[in-house]
């Protein structure tokens, strides 16, 4: 029998909860079509509304301004639009930091003329002097800022509400990628003007997001998915009734732990991360001044590229993920650390640990365990090499 392999890469997505699996077994046996008026489709409707009702507690806004889509990503190729309106001016420029996530980065539908990039500290928040000045610069156009709650790869919470209180007094609208947080901050504290989340973050099912419009006079006038109408008009075609309804009890389930979980897991996390500093005196923790989710930490350790880590982890029996991205086989430093400055060699050995809900202090003991093993494995081959 293989050994029980140890999974920390809740950020990449959570293992689905067995209540979660629970329910859309149930829901797949509804054979009506919730657009239907009969009972077989009264049934999936309910199955849909209760998920809807589910997923607007979580978000803390309105029941009706949630808006079911298959994606965080094509949540934010629906919201990023020009046509993104409240009644006033129209939208005319946005504005997103340079360690937005790639479905924010690359998801929008603003002609490039019109975007602009806000920098962020070393520490990964959003730089909010440099806003208040962009803003102060732009002030005859209407400006939509792009604002993740938490980064993906850091854990670093962003202050949105300030940043919302600066683009509101200059006019504008904001819109929230909390991906990341769901389940993990207080939603409602965020005061953007729309959210969206994705299920697969908190133990859901892969397939199911939300856009929620917490500024209840929002409206987006071109619908990327045209067709039947469906929610509203806003994303047509026969709704997964599966996949919504598992996203509900997830939903749930990540506002009812919320606490006590966060909690458990920065204990968690601030251990790892006391072991790896104890064996690693030259170990740099990205964002660390920062306040950061509690179960995320993403570190590297000088001299040891994160892809030839991460190999050695994984033989090890140890799922993580690293801060780099791949690109025609070629590790690029993280967008996100290069924003924040980080050097490219140290940048190429970031790793990123995310822990969750079936993480224990045995999985953080087995983990500095092997990764102790595996840098100086790592380290001697390398002195031999240079020898």
């Amino acid at each position: 029998m293989s050994p029980q392999r140890i999974y920390l890469d809740y950020n990449a997505t959570a293992p689905l909860l067995p209540a979660v699996r629970d329910a859309m077994v149930e829901a797949m046996a509804l054979s009506g079509n919730a657009s239907s008026i009969h009972a077989e489709g009264r049934a999936a409707r309910h199955a849909i509304e209760a998920a809807r009702n589910a997923v607007a507690e979580l978000m803390g806004v309105r029941t009706r301004d949630v808006t079911f889509t298959a994606s965080g990503t094509e949540a934010a190729n629906l919201v990023l639009t020009p046509s993104l309106g409240d009644g006033g001016a129209p939208l005319s420029r946005l504005f997103v930091t340079a360690a937005e996530h790639p479905c924010v980065l690359q998801g929008h539908r603003f002609p490039e003329s019109a975007v602009s990039s806000v920098p962020v500290l070393a520490d990964g928040r959003i730089d909010l002097v440099a806003l208040k000045a962009m803003l102060a610069e732009c002030s005859g156009d209407r400006v939509l800022l792009a604002l993740q709650a938490a980064n993906n790869e850091t854990g670093v919470i962003q202050p949105v509400a300030e940043a919302a209180a600066l683009v509101h007094a200059a006019g504008g609208l904001v819109v929230c990628d909390a991906v990341q947080a769901a389940g993990r901050i207080d939603l409602r504290e965020l005061w953007a003007d729309a959210v969206f989340i994705s299920a697969h973050k908190i133990g859901g099912p892969k397939g199911a997001a939300a856009l929620a419009f917490a500024n209840v006079r929002l409206h987006i006038s071109d619908a990327l998915v045209r067709g039947g109408g469906q929610e509203k008009g806003l994303r047509a075609g026969t709704e997964n009734v599966a996949a919504i309804a598992g996203f509900g009890v997830a939903a749930k389930a990540a506002l009812e732990t919320r606490d006590a979980e966060m909690t458990r897991l920065a204990i968690l996390r601030d251990a790892l991360e006391a072991k790896v500093a104890d064996e690693f005196a030259d170990a740099v923790f990205f964002g660390q001044g920062a306040v950061r989710l509690a179960q995320t930490s993403a570190f590297a350790i000088p001299g040891v590229a994160a892809e030839t880590l991460l190999i050695a982890l994984d033989l090890g029996g140890i799922a993580v993920s690293s801060g780099s991205a791949c690109s025609s086989g070629k590790v690029q430093p993280s967008h996100v650390l290069r924003a924040m400055g980080v050097a490219p060699e140290l940048a190429k050995g970031a790793l990123r640990i995310s822990l969750g809900a079936g993480s224990q202090v045995s999985d953080v003991d087995a983990f500095c365990g092997q990764l102790g093993k595996s840098v100086r494995n790592i380290r001697s081959r390398l002195v031999k090499t240079a020898a």
